[in-house]
């Protein structure tokens, strides 16, 4: 992309992408802990991983399930989209797997996709409906945003996406924002007191002429909004104005602050990579 497209608003002076580890299938999901260390999934060969700054890279859990979307709690603890399992999880502090939720009204979850926790104690999460998936009455039949509540509850929150993907939150909780890859677009939430999302409407654009759209989003607490799409990181203001992009030499997938929480750790096909920004990006955990 040409230089005169660099979001300079936005990244740190002198600031370029780093690639920090590579040699994944297919790099998802990162998150980053409040002790230090990054977490991300190699999806295709159903890991967790866990890499600590100037540290070797470890293996946090085998047998994943497939597991794409990562996040944490207000006590620390892991909660994944096992979509080889249809199915939210929680890790317990003992590494207990405990199931938050699989099914809706009585039928199976297709495949849960990414997560963001909110600080109230509640989660909102994407399930995807395999494209040309054969009639199961015993499985949901559509694609959805759905919301973990306060109690444990599991209730619909959205379905009028194509194809929902990445969600992430506003740095003051009151909107949802949702990837649709099949649009090629975001869309915003407001979030009511009791969790609803209402008045959903498209507030960035990501058209592009091949298939696939945004991937996985990440907002900073001056308003901006970072989503991983064709060619790398695009990042809009809180009007929706696109402020540039920030090019990645594989197709990112999903995004994570860590560090100082100034630094946007994004995963690209087979790596890990980092770059500086200027703002703070926005902590939900």
């Amino acid at each position: 992309m040409p230089q005169t497209d660099w979001p300079s608003e936005v990244v740190a002076p002198g600031a370029r992408v780093e690639k920090i580890l590579s040699g994944f299938e297919f790099a998802e999901g990162p998150v980053f802990s409040r002790l230090g260390f990054l977490l991300f999934t190699d999806l295709p060969r159903s890991r967790i991983l866990k890499h600590t700054p100037g540290g070797p890279l470890e293996i946090f859990r085998e047998n994943s399930n497939r597991a794409n979307g990562l996040t944490f709690d207000r006590q620390g603890r892991l909660l994944a989209c096992e979509g080889g399992a249809g199915r939210l999880t929680r890790t317990e502090k003992n590494g207990v797997i405990t199931v938050l939720a699989d099914r809706f009204e009585g039928k199976l979850l297709n495949a849960p996709n990414d997560i963001v926790h909110a600080i109230d104690g509640s989660a909102y999460f994407t399930d995807l409906r395999p494209r040309n998936a054969a009639p199961d009455p015993a499985r949901v039949d559509f694609s959805a945003v759905y919301h973990i509540t306060r109690p444990g509850g599991l209730r619909l929150a959205a379905r009028d996406l194509a194809r929902p993907n990445g969600v992430a939150l506003s740095a003051n909780q009151q909107t949802l924002f949702v990837a649709d890859s099949e649009g090629q677009n975001v869309r915003a939430y407001q979030i009511a007191p009791d969790g609803a999302l209402t008045a959903g409407r498209v507030v960035a654009e990501l058209k592009h002429d091949r298939p696939g759209g945004p991937d996985g989003l990440k907002t900073d607490e001056n308003g901006n909004l970072f989503v991983a799409g064709h060619d790398g990181v695009w990042i809009f203001d809180s009007t929706g104005r696109r402020q540039g992009l920030i090019p990645v030499p594989e197709q990112p997938s999903n995004l994570a602050w860590g560090d100082d929480y100034r630094a946007l750790y994004i995963t690209a096909r087979t790596s890990l990579y980092r770059i500086r920004m200027r703002f703070t990006g926005t902590r939900t955990f």
